[in-house]
C-alpha cells in the first residue's frame, strides 16, 4: 500500500491511523554504513578498483605512465563508492521499520513510497543475525501461500530468497534489543492465536564473524 494522501493523524510509516488497541512497540531505519556494505557491497567494489590500480601501474612502463593510469582509476573508484555510499544514505533516509504490538510496517522507496503490512497471522517464523558493530538483520518468514515480490522488497530482503521471497528488516541499530521487543510482541500474539510464529536461529554470516542472537 502507498499513497502521498494519508488521512489526519496518521504516523510517519504507517498507511493510516492506528487501530483501537494496537501501539508503537519500535521504529527505526537501516544503518548507512550497514546498507554500504552488506547491501551495496562497498567493499567488493574498493578491492575491485584496488585490484585494476595495482595492475596498471606494475604493467606501466615509467613511474609517470604507472601515475597517469593508476591515478584516473583511483578517481573512477572514488566516484563509484561516493555514488554507493549516497544510495546507502538515500535508502537510510527513505526507509522506516515499524514493529507494534499486532504487526510490522515496511515503509521504503527512493523514488516512489511503498508501505508493505505483515501483519503477526501472516508471520511464520522470525530471526536475527547480529553483526559486531551491533547492527543486525531480522528476516520474516511468511506462512505458505502468501508471497511479496523479490524486486518490490529489495534490498528489504533476505537475499537468495527468490522463490519463497523474506522480507528483512535490514542493518537495524541496536539489534539484539530490537529482537527481544519483537519477539516480546510475537509470543504475545502467540498466546492468543491459533499458529504461532515461530523463532529460528540463523547459520553464522560469512562475511562478519558476528554474535548469532535468537529473537527471544
Amino acid at each position: 500500500m502507498s499513497g502521498d494522501f494519508l488521512p489526519e493523524g496518521t504516523l510517519r510509516g504507517l498507511p493510516g491511523p492506528l487501530p483501537m488497541g494496537e501501539r508503537i512497540l519500535w521504529q527505526g531505519a537501516p544503518t548507512t554504513a550497514g546498507l554500504l556494505v552488506r547491501v551495496f557491497h562497498a567493499r567488493l567494489v574498493i578491492a575491485w578498483f584496488a585490484v585494476c590500480a595495482l595492475a596498471f601501474g606494475l604493467a606501466a612502463g615509467s613511474p609517470a605512465a604507472a601515475l597517469a593510469k593508476v591515478g584516473p582509476t583511483l578517481l573512477v573508484g572514488a566516484g563509484a563508492v561516493a555514488l554507493l555510499w549516497l544510495l546507502a544514505w538515500l535508502t537510510h533516509r527513505t526507509t522506516l521499520y515499524t514493529v507494534t504490538n499486532r504487526r510490522i510496517v515496511l515503509q521504503a522507496g527512493i523514488a516512489l513510497p511503498v508501505t508493505h503490512n505483515l501483519p503477526f497471522a501472516q508471520l511464520d517464523s522470525a530471526a536475527l543475525r547480529a553483526f559486531t558493530d551491533g547492527s543486525g538483520d531480522l528476516p520474516l518468514q511468511l506462512r505458505p501461500g502468501l508471497r511479496i515480490a523479490y524486486l518490490q522488497l529489495w534490498p528489504h530482503a533476505r537475499p537468495w530468497r527468490l522463490t519463497r521471497t523474506e522480507p528483512m528488516l535490514r542493518s537495524v541499530p541496536e539489534a539484539d534489543a530490537v529482537a527481544a521487543i519483537l519477539a516480546r510482541a510475537l509470543q504475545a500474539h502467540a498466546a492468543g492465536a491459533a499458529l504461532p510464529v515461530r523463532v529460528a536461529r540463523l547459520p553464522q554470516a560469512d562475511e562478519n564473524p558476528g554474535r548469532l542472537v535468537a529473537a527471544e
